[in-house]
């Protein structure tokens, strides 16, 4: 079933009559409200890093502790996978405006009483978790409403700017952010941040319109959020193809992030002449690049049809050039083979229409929640599993079992991938 209307019974949307026809960018950016979901996004991706990297180096002031200034960097993202279990399903019982500009004030308050420096860095620290809880909630609505504004390989395209769209913003919030902490320290940083909220909320509230609830509110004796967030999760996992599409987002994508868990080991024992944080740098901004460049050209220039009949072949691009890492390849070549592995991440795009079409309309904000939770998820373990590894095995050899990790679930999940499970 498709769950994706056509543009004539949406004002605003990409006209895209012919579902075959190569998107372009010009169609995507042509539609009003996607341009102020795109904007805001960039907003807030670039708040959130300089919120992160300003609240780590104002904890780490304050108590010289890098363990807890470390937990400060991660604070915000730690709670996802806790508001994916119990809160998804408001993603369609509230309407999306609401949540996404009730999230931005949310923020709002929260870094202004950041910035204000009247609590503890512990309290400061449960504040952003607290506050993390709601995220993935206005993720989930953000997410499914772009089949709302986007009819056939406008979506698909649309999709994979917004993964353009975090790494290019993410690597700009550091820089920036690093130049606001020099200029006007943490406390002033946090206050711009707290900007970029205000402006995000007013973009959303102005730019897009009101759209009802996927579901019905609940009646007397229905369940309450965390109840329904249960019920449907459950009902999402034992749909066999819906379960089978969810595994391929999450485990080809995922396993490969756990090279990048042993970078900074690797690059300290290269003796490349460049100190391991450089060096480490430079394997990140490959890795960045590779997806950044995959997700531009497979979105942009292959045309709708070859981009699914390539989605396993792209997925087992994530793995082959890892197992190179077992020759401890130098800064310059590790960083191609970064670069050439992540290029893959593409093979998400050939996924998007397909798992669109499996996930019931009325539950579409909870179904591509739960396919972020579980992908975030899935690489925190797979990071963590690898670092555990490289206390007892090189890294080099790490890095090339994540590789093989990846290949192997590429190939145990074939069938989804390559568009067999209809």
């Amino acid at each position: 079933m498709s769950t994706s209307s056509s543009a004539a019974a949406r004002p605003g949307a990409a006209p895209s009559p012919d579902p075959t026809r190569r998107a372009t960018f010009a169609d995507v950016f042509a539609v009003p409200e996607f341009r102020t979901v795109f904007a805001s996004f960039g907003i807030f991706m670039i708040g959130e890093t300089v919120k992160m990297l300003a609240l780590s180096v104002l904890i780490y002031e304050r108590t010289g502790s890098s363990l807890i200034a470390a937990l400060a960097y991660v604070a915000g993202f730690l709670p996802h996978a806790l508001g994916g279990i119990f809160l998804l399903s408001l993603a369609d019982r509230w309407r999306p405006r609401v949540l996404m500009v009730g999230y931005d004030l949310i923020r709002l308050v929260m870094v202004v009483v950041l910035a204000a420096g009247v609590l503890p860095p512990v309290a400061m620290l449960a504040l952003v978790f607290t506050v993390g809880l709601v995220a993935p909630v206005s993720n989930a609505a953000r997410t499914a409403l772009l089949p709302d504004l986007l009819d056939g390989d406008a979506y698909v395209l649309g999709r994979s700017l917004f993964t353009v769209a975090a790494g290019a913003t993410q690597v700009l919030g550091f820089g920036v952010g690093g130049l606001l902490l020099n200029l006007v320290g943490p406390y002033g940083a946090l206050w711009l941040t707290a900007a970029t909220c205000a402006i995000s909320a007013l973009l959303l509230r102005f730019g897009l319109r009101d759209r009802p609830p996927r579901t019905a509110a609940p009646g007397a004796g229905a369940p309450g959020a965390i109840g329904e967030t249960w019920r449907v999760n459950r009902l999402l996992l034992a749909d066999r193809r819906v379960r089978g599409l969810l595994l391929a987002q999450w485990l080809p994508g995922s396993l490969l992030v756990g090279a990048e868990g042993v970078v900074v080991p690797y690059t300290a024992a290269l003796g490349s002449g460049l100190d391991a944080g450089t060096a480490s740098g430079v394997l990140f901004m490959a890795a960045a690049a590779g997806m950044l460049v995959g997700d531009l050209i497979v979105g942009r220039f292959v045309a709708p049809g070859m981009r699914e009949r390539l989605t396993p072949w792209l997925a087992l691009l994530l793995g082959v050039p890892m197992l190179a890492f077992v020759l401890n390849p130098a800064l310059a070549p590790a960083a191609a083979l970064f670069a050439l592995a992540t290029a893959g991440s593409a093979y998400q795009l050939g996924l998007a229409r397909r798992f669109l079409e499996a996930v019931p309309p009325e539950r579409r904000g909870q179904s591509f929640g739960l396919a972020g939770i579980g992908f975030m998820t899935a690489q925190g373990a797979a990071a963590a599993g690898a670092g555990a590894l490289g206390e007892v095995i090189a890294p080099g050899i790490v890095m090339a079992l994540a590789g093989g990790g990846s290949l192997l679930a590429t190939l145990l999940l074939w069938r989804w991938l390559s568009g067999k499970d209809a």
